[in-house]
């Protein structure tokens, strides 16, 4: 059985649906206002963002994004390098991978 629903509080539910369509492509299938998104990724797993106030994930919370190769976690990080957000060069740690705080308020893995 595989995991193909998860549920995001977020503080910024439009921030937090730019971000995962701009740099992961997934798209919004359903939205209300600016309270909920529906997102779905090429697979068919869906991740849906509800606003919430002071939203406080635990310090090592993140949701991953599991890249084909190396040059494809570089593209990413470099691309949200350019874009402002702070990130640290990908490592080899568990897997070649980086973290990024997302706006909305969750962490973001990319790896591979």
């Amino acid at each position: 059985m595989k995991i193909n629903h998860i549920n995001l509080t977020v503080n910024d539910v439009t921030a937090s649906r730019d971000f995962l369509e701009t740099y992961f492509g997934l798209t919004c299938t359903g939205s209300r206002g600016d309270g909920f998104a529906a997102m779905k990724d090429d697979d068919g797993s869906i991740l849906t963002l509800m606003k919430g106030s002071n939203v406080q994930y635990p310090k090592t919370f993140h949701v991953g994004f599991i890249q084909e190769n190396e040059e494809q976690v570089n593209r990413i990080n470099q691309r949200l390098k350019e874009d402002g957000f702070k990130v640290k060069p990908p490592q080899h740690l568990h897997g070649y991978t980086f973290y990024v705080e997302a706006p909305g308020g969750f962490n973001v893995e990319v790896l591979c």
